[in-house]
């Protein structure tokens, strides 16, 4: 993409308990511009315009009207999890922005998990140790 502004992403936080994995930062600057909600609340005018994107990592940052009111260029809300009952769908395609999730990310996982809590209840391994 040279000559051109990477499109900018609005992320609750880099690190920390609620923030992008630091380990995926790296990744996500080569195709994007990450903007923090700190950085975005302290100009949203400007940076506002820039954002093409949310990524709602934890279910944060909250999407709500007035978060897209401010997002004049927004395209689409990536969601990192599975589903999307935290995102008010409607209103948030009243604004002609796309939803995406990761329907099947833990599909392999949430069976594995329940089938292994299914045996050890089965054979009374709790009990046994």
């Amino acid at each position: 993409m040279a000559g051109q502004e990477l499109p900018g992403v609005l992320i609750l936080d880099i690190g920390g308990t609620q923030g992008v994995l630091e380990n995926l930062v790296a990744l996500l600057k080569k195709h994007f511009h990450l903007v923090t909600m700190k950085e975005f609340l302290k100009n949203k005018k400007e940076m506002g315009k820039k954002i093409q994107s949310v990524f709602v990592f934890e279910c944060r940052p909250t999407i709500d009207r007035e978060l897209l009111e401010s997002l004049p260029n927004l395209k689409v809300i990536a969601n990192s999890g599975v589903g999307v009952d935290h995102l008010d769908l409607k209103m948030i395609s009243s604004f002609g922005v796309k939803v995406t999730n990761t329907p099947q990310a833990v599909a392999d996982s949430t069976a594995d998990i329940g089938m292994a809590l299914m045996l050890a209840s089965a054979r009374r391994l709790v009990e046994g140790n």
